[in-house]
């Protein structure tokens, strides 16, 4: 009788590379999902963190970016009727963000067509979305990303 080894669980640097590599796929899929309505991918990413108005100093920090770049993102978003700025009802000096009616059915296209491209989500259990949330959680604890 012959036994069969396992493979030997992948290294973290193999789970480094294999999540990058995942990372740039996703991301090859947004920056396509939002050109098809006419934005960057930069663009489409500000637009899918706005699930509720936002100061433009902490968009500014969930895109790792200067606060100058979030001024033109902003502004040309704006222009576009997918957001409005307004004052923040505790500290008028600080502008919040928020997405229009507009801005919402196009962050809904986007993620609809995603989700399209990672049908491999919806063949997963309830009990794999929640190990796969909790692995998520453990590799990028809240405030650490």
């Amino acid at each position: 009788m012959t036994s069969i080894t396992p493979p030997a669980a992948p290294t973290s640097v193999e789970l480094m590379d294999q999540l990058a590599q995942t990372a740039a796929a996703y991301y090859r899929n947004f920056a396509t999902a939002a050109a098809a309505r006419g934005l960057t991918l930069m663009q489409g990413k500000m637009l899918s963190l706005l699930r509720r108005p936002m100061p433009m100093r902490s968009l500014a920090d969930l895109l790792a970016c200067d606060a100058s770049n979030v001024t033109g993102i902003i502004d040309r978003l704006e222009a576009r009727g997918l957001v409005r700025r307004e004052a923040d009802p505790a500290d008028r000096r600080i502008k919040r963000v928020t997405l229009t009616e507009e801005g919402e059915r196009t962050v809904q296209e986007i993620r609809a067509e995603l989700l399209t491209t990672l049908s491999g989500l919806d063949d997963l259990g309830e009990q794999d979305r929640r190990t796969f949330q909790r692995l998520l959680t453990g590799i990028f604890p809240a405030g650490a990303a």
